[in-house]
This record gives C-alpha cells, structure tokens and sequence, in this order.
C-alpha cells in the first residue's frame, strides 16, 4: 500500500528507492561502525580519533535521517530496524575486543571507501531516473570523501 503518493514515475521511483535503501543501510551501518571503534579504540592518538570518529558517527545519522525521509517522500517506507541493518551491511567493520589506534584509522579508511564506491555506483544509477536522489546521494559521497581523506592523513606516512 502506498501511503505517499509520488511525483516520480513506478519505475524511476523503484531505482531511486533501491538507492535510497541501500545508502540508508550503509549509513546505520558506519554510524555503528564508527561508534564501535570510538569505544574500543587504544593508543597514543587515541584522544584526536576518537573524536574523530564522532564526526563521522554524526554525519553519517544525519544524512541517514536525511535519506530515509527522501525515502519517504517518494511514497517509500525507511527500513532501518536493526534486524534489517543486520542483515544487509556489508562495510568493513573493527575486529572485537580493543583496536590499536593504526587499525581503527585503517578501517574506516576501508569502510569509507567502500561507502563512497557504492555511492557513486547510486549515483550513475538515478541520473536519469531521479535527479533530485542523485543530488542528495553527490552530497553524501562529498562528505564522506572528505572524512576518508581525514583519517587516511592520520596513518601518513605508511608504516609499510
């Protein structure tokens, strides 16, 4: 039942949805991923990551408010039920048990990357079929492009 009523024809609706959850998902996903290594996190940088991973903590749930409310202007209900964000993230995550600082700073590298090569992926998908989700999802992968850069700079130079 669609509750919503969208501007957006069946089949651009669908693509623009698929893009929407996807992104909902891996955004859930590296706000708890960034939230698991700011509580686990060990070393002599602890202090400046750690509040770094806040950043990213806060910026991936405000878009993800942000996608799931596009969502649900194109007439599709958010599924971020933690049964859902379970089962469909994908990113890489920090081991269990405490993480030297190095390795936090080199998982979020990865799961950032990661987020932003899905991204682009979303985007080329709604180019055509609805411009205003791929504005939204260009903005996302802007940010999280700069939040990759960030901790990529904290491992410089390379320890191997």
């Amino acid at each position: 039942m669609t509750v919503v009523k969208s501007t957006l024809p069946e089949d651009a609706r669908r693509v623009a949805g698929d893009a929407l959850q996807s992104t909902l998902v891996d955004l859930l996903g590296l706000s708890l991923t960034g939230k698991q290594a700011h509580w686990s996190i060990v070393g002599p940088r602890f202090r400046s990551i750690h509040l770094q991973l806040d950043e990213v903590v806060a910026t991936a749930r405000e878009y993800a408010d942000t996608v799931a409310e596009r969502s649900a202007a194109l007439g599709l209900p958010p599924d971020g039920r933690p049964e859902t964000i379970a089962s469909a993230f994908t990113l890489p995550g920090p081991k269990e048990g405490w993480v030297r600082d190095s390795e936090v700073v080199e998982v979020m590298v990865e799961s950032l990357e990661a987020a932003v090569k899905r991204l682009r992926e979303r985007i080329e998908a709604t180019e055509k079929a609805d411009p205003v989700t791929q504005d939204l999802l260009i903005g996302i992968t802007a940010e999280l492009e700069k939040q990759r850069w960030m901790f990529d700079a904290e491992n410089w130079p390379r320890e191997h």
